[in-house]
């Protein structure tokens, strides 16, 4: 399913907003603020939700302001029919995934893999796995995270990043001190410096490091900062982003 990566430039790259869905009911909040802010274009991350509570999310959304949601985190137990309804409802465009190592997947994807892409996470991303599905989503926090303390994690998730399709992209934040985390049995470790609480606007300009070719056209803000916050950081990381080379 996989192709090159050949993108020279980020022309059509749109930067969204997201619901995130890590600190409890939070999301909820951001629901609000999109219909105060009457926003239309989001991307959602209910990774952290169960059916029942993704079924809540969806009927919020169907009553908000938005229109599109091209840009989706599946969860391993999001089923076809559920991909479906958001193709149908809400234009759905790109799927990202976490690697079957860390969560087994409970549903068979063959149907949609030209539409999900892989992300980089704790695990080292496995080439065969790429395979199977569109490509990589490349998340630039837990990529520079790598480049900080697992060198050789970082050059092996490079050297795949160069070699097959980017679709999306995560934009979350590197701290300048280290912190315990709870995903701490896949680090040696168990420290990070990524981050989904954004202090600081600079706290993004690591992005610095990494070449324009490596930004897909869909790059979700992975924050649980309020979406208010979110457009913020996205007026920052336009003005960032095309400077680069």
């Amino acid at each position: 399913m996989s192709g090159t990566n050949i993108r020279e430039n980020n022309a059509g790259m749109n930067i969204l907003p997201t619901v995130t869905t890590i600190s409890g009911m939070k999301w909820m909040d951001k629901i609000d603020e999109i219909n105060r802010l009457e926003l239309e274009e989001i991307a959602i991350f209910p990774t952290c939700l169960d059916a029942e509570k993704r079924k809540k999310l969806y009927g919020m959304l169907e009553r908000s302001s938005v229109k599109r949601i091209p840009y989706v985190h599946l969860r391993c137990d999001m089923d076809v029919p559920e991909m479906e309804y958001l193709m149908r409802r809400f234009e759905t465009k790109v799927f990202n995934i976490h690697t079957s190592r860390e969560f087994p997947f409970q549903c068979d994807y063959s149907k949609y893999a030209g539409l999900i892409y892989v992300e980089n996470i704790y695990y080292p991303l496995d080439e065969e796995e790429i395979k199977k599905f569109a490509g990589i989503c490349v998340d630039f926090s837990h990529l520079e995270n790598d480049r900080l303390l697992y060198k050789e994690k970082y050059e092996h998730n490079v050297s795949l990043i160069e070699k097959y399709k980017i679709g999306c992209n995560h934009l979350s934040a590197i701290k300048k001190e280290t912190s315990h985390d709870d995903g701490s049995k896949y680090d040696r470790l168990n420290i990070r410096y990524d981050s989904h609480e954004l202090g600081d606007l600079a706290e993004y300009d690591y992005l610095k490091n990494y070449p324009r070719r490596f930004f897909s056209d869909y790059l979700a803000i992975e924050l649980e900062n309020s979406i208010e916050r979110q457009l913020e950081a996205k007026k920052y990381l336009e003005k960032l982003i095309i400077k680069l080379k």
